[in-house]
């Protein structure tokens, strides 16, 4: 298995190389440059060439490109246009608040969406059944971007129950920075946990329904099997395999960052920094942005093939 996983990773080097040239290319269709519009409108257009030349922006293409690589090869990614700042300074800000947001993000969601799971697979076309699958149809039909703003203006702007901006609060620290922190990330959090559970739910629902008519489940009741335990010990591990095919993919995903939750909510993370950086034409972000979600993206499909093997052995990613 660790010989497979090592050459999982190599090969991730020649795509992401592949993903690397695409990703620098289209930065450069892109009209404009990190100086259009970003300077007052009385700078000389001389002094405004001079900061082009300064930042490289005149050389050649293949040559701009062989420059970046073998920076980034070393750590270095080039300097925000915008912020005056290492990218890697930028995006490691950004990528701690988008860290904590996913992490409470997916225990929410798995919170929500197990036990509803369970319990329509267990109890299948009972009123518990049918209400469950009236959720999944509400939550299936309303757009993310639609829960998200209905719950900011409920929630946040009518009650006044969560702050509508931010990570955390200004001056705060100890224990009360992590409430802080927690107090922010709830209702997006939460926003996103409950318009994302439909999958789970549905997939959790029907693999327990497939797996209480499987032969292993029949001998198991036939033995005299406690019915907790046939479920505990059989038919849920078994369910859990669609999941787990997809764990690996909704965790980078996240961890990636959100654009629309980060967007919406005003949440300083790195989805809400790729937007600001697209905008700002911040060529030096973007790629790095970009790269990092291939690179998350390879790694999502490796860790969802180990979690598969976790939870079946008998599983063996190739």
């Amino acid at each position: 298995m660790w010989k497979t996983i090592l050459r999982r990773v190599l090969l991730m080097i020649p795509q992401l190389f592949i993903l690397s040239i695409f990703v620098f290319a289209l930065a450069k269709f892109m009209p404009g440059d990190p100086f259009s519009g970003m300077i007052n409108p009385n700078t000389p257009s001389q002094r405004i060439e001079e900061l082009r030349e300064k930042a490289g922006l005149n050389d050649p293409v293949p040559q701009q490109y062989v420059r970046w690589l073998k920076n980034a090869a070393h750590g270095d990614f080039g300097k925000s246009y915008t912020m005056k700042m290492p990218v890697a300074k930028v995006i490691g800000e950004r990528a701690k608040n988008t860290f904590w947001l996913s992490l409470l993000s997916l225990i929410l969601m798995y919170a929500i969406a197990i036990p509803l799971g369970i319990k329509a697979g267990r109890s299948a076309g009972s009123k518990a059944d049918q209400a469950i699958n009236l959720y999944n149809f509400l939550t299936l039909s309303i757009p993310g971007f639609v829960m998200y703003l209905v719950t900011l203006l409920i929630f946040g702007y009518r009650l006044k129950w969560f702050p509508t901006g931010g990570s955390v609060a200004v001056g705060v620290q100890g224990a009360s920075y992590v409430l802080s922190r927690l107090y922010h990330m709830l209702l997006p959090a939460l926003s996103y946990a409950l318009i994302a559970t439909t999958g789970t739910v549905q997939y959790l629902r029907n693999e327990i329904i497939d797996a209480k008519t499987q032969d292993y489940v029949r001998t198991a009741r036939a033995k005299g099997v406690p019915t907790k335990k046939v479920y505990t010990h059989h038919i849920f591990r078994n369910s859990l395999l669609p999941i787990a095919a997809f764990l690996g993919f909704q965790i980078t995903g996240l961890l990636g960052g959100s654009v629309m939750i980060e967007t919406v909510f005003a949440y300083p993370g790195m989805g809400k920094l790729f937007i600001e950086s697209i905008t700002s034409r911040d060529y030096s972000v973007i790629t790095t942005l970009v790269l990092l979600y291939g690179l998350l993206t390879l790694m999502g499909s490796l860790l969802s093939d180990i979690i598969m093997t976790i939870v079946d052995p008998r599983i063996r990613i190739d």
